[in-house]
């Protein structure tokens, strides 16, 4: 059995540059998951309808991080109360850090992930249920399955649960590198790329969660002390602004690509404005000069017109 602090997010005590660390590290993700939810909202008009799904559900997905980093952020500052000074030590209260947030958090949002990303390749409906049904189910086995041995104060019983929770990721990790290529040639040039990198983002940012979940495994007085801790709030904020927000933008952009290959209209560059007359301008919305003293003279032609006697 190990001993509570080692197994658990109990640290006795925090120096005032450790939680000034991760003070503004939650309050970075509040504000990166925050503005890029709304961000997205009201940039999905840019897009066309068969995407927008795909702007909401990263949208979504954002809007959920924020509000559980909100539960983290109060919860972390009721945990280490400041001392009687600026310099003092924030020494840990009756009130447990709870590490259940992140997990209430990802049970919902790694699926949504999944969801964006099928979402955004435009497959077919037939492709793209087949696909959901085997990442969604698998994503959240994962994280339950992973969820028992993070709050368990026994080796043991950490060792099994995330061993068990390693099944699932390799599967998802198999369905995402291997039949979700075979989807990729049908995917427009343009888009390939990202959709590649956007892959191997997701397999990538998910490798410092168990990584983090091993650190009272792996033992010692700093990946059981402040410095773990410290280390291990860095890692997940990060990961979460990588593999939420950034990703969001991704999903973004790989949508107004294939939106405006699709429909050409869409792309501002050349769009034509329309002007109070009714004729259509450049990119800038502005008309040439023999434009405008034409458009003048045929106003001035059909004024006269309409003066002479009949």
């Amino acid at each position: 059995m190990m001993s509570l602090n080692a197994a658990s997010a109990d640290i006795p005590s925090l120096s005032a540059t450790s939680y000034a660390t991760v003070y503004n590290l939650f309050s970075l993700v509040i504000a990166s998951m925050l503005f890029t939810a709304l961000f997205l909202l009201f940039s999905q008009r840019q897009v066309t309808p068969r995407y927008r799904n795909a702007i909401v559900v990263s949208a979504i997905v954002c809007g959920i991080a924020a509000y559980h980093y909100f539960r983290i952020f109060n919860n972390f500052e009721a945990s280490y109360p400041p001392g009687a000074t600026v310099d003092s030590v924030h020494e840990l209260s009756n009130v447990r850090f709870n590490e259940g947030y992140r997990y209430v958090d990802w049970l919902l949002t790694v699926p949504l992930l999944l969801i964006e990303t099928v979402a955004v390749m435009a497959l077919t409906r037939g492709e793209s249920k087949s696909l959901l049904v085997k990442l969604v189910p698998a994503s959240a086995l994962m994280i339950v399955l992973g969820y028992p041995g993070e709050i368990s104060l026994d080796t043991s019983t950490r060792l099994i649960w995330g061993t068990l929770s390693t099944i699932p990721f390799l599967y998802l990790l198999y369905v995402l590198f291997v039949e979700l290529s075979k989807s990729l040639d049908r995917q427009p040039p343009e888009v390939v790329h990202t959709i590649k990198m956007l892959r191997l983002a997701l397999v990538g940012l998910w490798g410092v969660y168990p990584i983090a979940y091993l650190f009272p495994i792996l033992g010692g007085d700093f990946f059981t002390g402040e410095g773990g801790f410290v280390l291990k709030q860095a890692g997940y904020s990060i990961a979460d602004i990588l593999a939420k927000a950034a990703f969001g933008l991704a999903i973004y952009k790989v949508a107004r690509v294939k939106s405006r290959l699709e429909d050409p209209s869409r792309d501002e560059e050349h769009a034509a404005v329309p002007t109070v007359d009714g004729h259509a301008s450049g990119s800038n919305g502005a008309r040439s000069a023999d434009e405008r003293v034409a458009a003048a003279g045929a106003v001035n032609g059909r004024a006269a017109s309409s003066r002479r006697p009949a």
